[in-house]
């Protein structure tokens, strides 16, 4: 099963965060599990790094697997943050991963739950 981690995981595990460290290892113990990122996702993370964080950003990163944005998704994906975006604030790269989610399957594993009420999209608190 596809396991799209959002970036605040990500970003929280850079900044030495051991709730995410152990977040990100067990995920990656589960049978059948397949680590992925969606492409804003992983934009947001390496857009913002420090310069002197680049190798261990780039080293994180190389466990996942990106899926990229295509014109289905960016279509559906404003469908959905039209939809959501006035009750749950949830902005153009949240409705980009979860229009991905809907395409692909797969679970979203985030904080950031909130941002992602779409129904039929499972999605797990990370910690």
């Amino acid at each position: 099963m596809r396991v799209y981690v959002d970036s605040d995981i990500l970003i929280w595990h850079l900044r030495g965060e051991k709730r995410a460290a152990r977040l990100l290892r067990r995920l990656a113990r589960e049978p059948h599990a397949e680590l992925w990122t969606g492409a804003m996702q992983r934009a947001e993370v390496v857009f913002f790094m420090p310069p002197d964080e680049e190798a261990a950003t780039l080293s994180l990163l190389a466990r996942f697997r990106t899926h990229s944005v295509t014109q289905a998704i960016v279509d559906r994906a404003g469908v959905l943050y039209r939809r959501w975006h006035p009750s749950h604030g949830v902005d153009v790269n949240d409705a980009l991963l979860a229009a991905t989610v809907e395409s692909s399957g797969g679970k979203i594993v985030t904080q950031n739950l909130r941002h992602y009420p779409t129904p039929g999209i499972t999605v797990q608190k990370g910690w």
